[in-house]
């Protein structure tokens, strides 16, 4: 049964990372523009806040789903905006500054996993998506029942694998995308980090402009 709960956690972890949104850009953008640690360690701090969405599902789901679903547009428009912001702040970025830096032992890694891990976090609706999903699995928590710290415990477990999940899922792209690194010059980064900051941009703006358009009507 441990080891049960351990697995479902690690393919929940796996199936709710594998989304390819604005923090799977950056992560790649920066695997090609830095270098791979630079790359993970991003993965690793959406992959912490992802872990605390899925704690808060897990064990929280009755308190938190009404006051997500209310609070919704606002949640989704301050989230929107810091994705935007985002975006145009990688367009603006010279890759060339970035490998001369990284070159120079001047990457701050902290900075780059506090940013993504920030980020994440302007996205609690992601909760409802966990959801579904360990509803689909057949994890629900129920502190009613008389065996509940063996609950607690089994939480625990699946908690651990589903963050296991997520990182297995970081290191899995930016050792994939770290083999094309060396393709890149110069010129293509400087377009890759456009190509990225727009569509990042894009997907920030489109989610506060629909948002805002559904308040108004």
């Amino acid at each position: 049964m441990t080891l049960e709960f351990l697995v479902r956690g690690l393919i929940i972890g796996l199936i709710a990372s594998i989304t390819l949104g604005p923090v799977g850009v950056m992560c790649i953008q920066r695997t090609l523009s830095k270098n791979r640690k630079s790359g993970l360690v991003s993965g690793l701090g959406a992959a912490t806040a992802d872990t605390m969405f899925a704690t808060v599902a897990f064990f929280f789901i009755a308190l938190v789903s009404a006051f997500i679903e209310e609070h919704m547009n606002i949640i989704t428009l301050i989230g929107g905006g810091c994705v935007a912001f985002v975006g145009t702040r990688i367009y603006m970025t010279n890759p060339v500054v970035q490998i001369r830096r990284n070159r120079a032992g001047k990457t701050n890694l902290w900075q780059d996993y506090i940013s993504t891990f920030l980020l994440t976090l302007t996205n609690p609706a992601f909760i409802l998506w966990l959801m579904v999903i360990f509803t689909a699995f057949n994890l629900q928590y129920d502190a009613s029942t008389p065996d509940k710290p063996t609950r607690v415990a089994s939480g625990i477990l699946m908690i651990s694998g589903f963050f296991g999940g997520a990182c297995l899922w970081w290191y899995t792209l930016t050792w994939g995308v770290n083999k094309l690194r060396r393709r890149f010059r110069p010129r293509h980064l400087l377009w890759l980090n456009r190509i990225t900051g727009v569509i990042i941009a894009i997907l920030g703006a489109s989610a506060v402009i629909s948002t805002a358009i559904k308040m108004i009507q």
